[in-house]
């Protein structure tokens, strides 16, 4: 199932819900949508996870505020937020923005399943064909085969008496 939707840029451009969130607006208070930012997550080998850099989380430009970039899919679109918050108050701006690098990465990904999907599909069907055409060949009788001597000796045995 692929992660993105397939014209991720015009679907940031043109819905209402990115037009809203792509404006500076105030962060967890007004728009009524809460972003948990999530920071390079352990991997799935169990790896510890990164610390943050000044790119992401920026405690130094501004004092009493941290500013924060959060690259992420959201609605099937990489976006990036990018925000302040107030540590004392524990509001801020935020707002996001269409992440070209990473749509593309992403769309790349996406169409490489697509062609792997499509590639195991036409093994399957050749496979298949050539199963159907082999029985019309030889005929189903073909591939009934005897898996133990027994059994094989005890049929020998009734086509003798018969």
């Amino acid at each position: 199932m692929p992660r993105v939707v397939p014209d991720q840029r015009s679907k940031f451009e043109n819905e209402e819900f990115f037009r809203k969130l792509s404006r500076e607006c105030e962060a967890f208070v007004a728009t009524g949508t809460n972003l948990s930012l999530q920071f390079f997550p352990a991997n799935l080998h169990g790896d510890q996870r990164q610390v943050p850099t000044r790119e992401y989380v920026d405690f130094e430009r501004e004092t009493g505020k941290v500013h924060l970039k959060a690259p992420m899919i959201l609605n099937g679109v990489c976006v990036i937020w990018r925000g302040w918050i107030d540590l004392q108050r524990l509001d801020g701006m935020g707002f996001l923005e269409y992440d070209e690098e990473r749509a593309q990465h992403e769309d790349a990904l996406a169409q490489a399943a697509f062609e792997e999907a499509r590639r195991r599909t036409r093994d399957f069907e050749d496979r298949d064909r050539s199963h159907r055409e082999d029985l019309e060949v030889r005929g189903p009788h073909h591939y009934l085969v005897l898996q133990n001597d027994k059994c094989q000796s005890k049929i020998k045995k009734e086509l003798v008496i018969f």
